[in-house]
């Protein structure tokens, strides 16, 4: 895992993975994550974090944006993304509300 890039890994496969599956990809890596949501339509504006962390859509979507780096882009279940420490980014919650499991580096 490169930590200064971001990486957006996409769920392969046709039936969307349960949340203890995701949990113990993640702990897996060594990972201790955490979970949580928002409502449909929530919006967080742009900001930064001082960590570098790793997301795994449980449910529903959520669309980040990258003003600086690139277009943006829809997690669905199972979708990863990978977040650099100090990397712009904004993101709007889903028409299905949204699950999360995150985790720190």
């Amino acid at each position: 895992m490169n930590h200064n890039i971001i990486n957006i890994q996409k769920w392969e496969q046709k039936i969307p993975p349960t949340e203890s599956v995701l949990q113990q990809l993640m702990l897996d890596e060594g990972l201790s994550p955490y979970k949580w949501s928002n409502d449909p339509g929530d919006v967080y504006a742009a900001h930064t974090h001082s960590y570098f962390k790793v997301i795994y859509v449980v449910s529903g979507s959520i669309t980040f944006g990258f003003p600086i780096d690139g277009a943006p882009i829809t997690l669905r279940a199972g979708d990863r993304l990978d977040l650099p420490a100090g990397v712009p980014h904004n993101a709007v919650v889903g028409p299905d509300g949204v699950v999360c499991l995150e985790a720190r580096l």
